[in-house]
Order: structure tokens, then sequence, then C-alpha cells
């Protein structure tokens, strides 16, 4: 018997449907200056379409690729149905971030504010799956819309206070990396004084040299609502330095590099100049790839500071992003002239 076509389309259809194996998107290859991209792209071992690899197999490969000091491979979402594989890369000579040695300090939080820490992870996961997961930085610390959630965050803003001295141990010290990563969450919830405020906000920016990229992530989230709650109100004289977050944009590995990204737009909403020169010195060619990232939601943090580093008006990088003038605004970041106009918007 002959099958139609419309009949093998179908069943290819369902079996596709069927199909929940995890695939690759797209393949984002970062750091790269001299080192041969096609050879590190077949060290990957998968093409868009294949299976997600093993992240340490493919890492082993692609360090053996030459010119390939180190690389890190991460899996995020998405491209459309599928995965964005993230690769990594760091040469000889090229800008090289220092982590903190390892602590072996036996410094830990009192257990009663663990638990509470515990029991806030457990609240915001429920109201994510009730889709109820809103928050507002606007006093300098997240509070959840959800009301269990705020409950317990609420309470953390009295115990901060009375433990700042230990929260700042436990980040600096422990050994134990579940504790710094709660110690990095919590210490957002620090009284706004003139002493509180630079423990706090000190010790925060040490943590973006954890060796732990998970407390990194953390202490970038907390500065993050520190920042949005000292732009709201300036009588805090807070100040943020750049200088960490920016050499976390030549990181490889890709969190570090987003959410430093996300940190550094708030940092330079203002055109502080001394961030946005820092930026330009150690950190152009990292901005610029992310801006050129094919995941647009990915891409938006690199391209505002790309636009910025071009001396963009913040109209002009909206209206630059909307009309798809990436490249445009990329190659004036690199060569800024006074004078930028943006093209049309393509029709169709």
């Amino acid at each position: 018997m002959k099958l139609s076509c419309t009949f093998l389309a179908g069943v290819c259809l369902i079996a596709r449907a069927d199909d929940i194996t995890p695939r690759v998107g797209s393949i984002e290859i970062y750091g790269v200056h001299k080192a041969p991209v096609q050879k590190i792209r077949a060290a990957v071992g998968v093409k868009e379409g294949d299976p997600l690899p093993s992240p340490g197999d493919a890492e082993d490969r692609i360090d053996k690729v030459s010119g390939v000091l180190a690389s890190r491979v991460q899996v995020e979402c998405c491209a459309g149905r599928n995965m964005i594989l993230y690769v990594g890369i760091e040469e000889r000579d090229t800008p090289h971030l220092e982590y903190h040695a390892e602590p072996e300090g036996k410094d830990s939080l009192a257990p009663a504010l663990l638990e509470s820490y515990h029991k806030l992870l457990d609240e915001v996961s429920g109201s994510m799956r009730g889709g109820n997961a809103d928050e507002d930085l606007t006093n300098g610390y997240s509070l959840m819309a959800d009301p269990a959630c705020r409950e317990l965050q609420q309470s953390f803003v009295v115990a901060a206070a009375e433990q700042l001295p230990v929260l700042d141990k436990v980040l600096r010290n422990s050994g134990d990396p579940d504790q710094r990563i709660a110690a990095a969450y919590l210490l957002q919830y620090a009284p706004r004084g003139p002493h509180t405020t630079k423990v706090m906000v000190d010790a925060l920016q040490y943590a973006l040299r954890d060796p732990d990229e998970s407390v990194r992530e953390g202490a970038l989230n907390s500065l993050k609502a520190v920042s949005v709650g000292a732009h709201l109100h300036p009588e805090q004289q807070i100040r943020l330095e750049p200088t960490w977050l920016v050499e976390l944009m030549n990181s490889i590995v890709w969190s570090d590099r987003r959410n430093a990204s996300l940190a550094l737009v708030d940092l330079t909403e203002s055109r502080d100049p001394e961030a946005l020169s820092l930026l330009r010195e150690r950190a152009l060619s990292s901005v610029l790839e992310m801006a050129q990232w094919s995941d647009l939601q990915h891409a938006l943090p690199g391209f505002v500071l790309a636009g910025r580093l071009a001396g963009l008006s913040e109209g002009e990088i909206k209206q630059a992003w909307v009309n798809g003038n990436r490249r445009a605004v990329v190659e004036e970041a690199q060569s800024p002239k006074k004078h930028f106009r943006i093209a049309p918007k393509k029709q169709g």
C-alpha cells in the first residue's frame, strides 16, 4: 500500500510532538580572539537540532583546542522550543578574573534565620507556580507580592539589623557555599546608615569574586536591589563601585556576564563617566559580543551598554533596537562619533 505524503507528514509531526528530548536551538561562542572558532565548534560535538551534550565532556574536548586556556559550557533557555548552548572561552593574554580562594571557616548563620531563609525558598517556588512571583525593589530589597513570602522577607529586615556582623563574616569566611548564598541574599535587608551600608555593600562586592558562581549570582541579585533603592533614595548616599562588575563581563561563565551586564545597565543609567570609561577599557569586546547574541532577551543588556558607550541617548538606543540596527550601534561603540543616524525600519 502506498502511503500518502500527507499521512507521512502527519506521522512525523506526531513523532516530533512526542519527542521531549532537550535539543540545541543555537550555539553562542564568546571570548574568542585568536583561537580557531571552527575547531571549537567541532569540539562542542553537536550542531543545532542535536540532543544537548554533556557540558563537562564538551569542555574536556574544547580545552584541547590550540589556543584555548579554559572553557565553560552552559545551557540556557531558549531558542524557540530548544535550548541555547553558551560556550565561554578563555585565551592566554586576555582579561582573566581571579576568584578568592575557597574559604574554610566555620562561621554559620543562626539556625532560626537559616530555617526562615529555606522556608522562603519553598514559598517562592510555590508563588512561581501560582503566577504570583512579582517583586518590589523600591526599598532597596526584595518584597514579593505573595503574602507568605513578603511576611518572611519583612522579618529579614529585623534579622539583618541584629545579625549584620554575622552575615558579613559568613559571606566572607564560611566554608559552606550554601551558607554564603543565604548570607548574600539576606544582606540586602541590612539597615541603611553610614556604617551598616558600608558593611553591606563591601561584603556584597567582595562576594563578586567568590569561587562559587551561585554565591556570585546571589551577591549580584542583592546588589541590583540595593542599586534600585539607592537610585530612588539618593539620601542613602550609596555608591556601588563598577570594578568587579566590569571584570565579571570577561568571565567565561555565562551567568556572570549576564548578571553583571544587568547590574551595569542600572549602574550606568546616569552615564557615570568612571563606569563607562572602565567598561570601555576593560570589557569593550565582551559588551559588543553580548550585544550581538541571537537571543534578544540575552542580547539587550549588552546592546544598551554598547549604545551608552557610543554616546547615544536612551531614545536613540531604543529606536535602534526597535529598528534592528544592532550592527550600526556596535560599530559606533567601537569608534564613537558625535552624530548617529538611525536607519529607518525595514518594511516587510
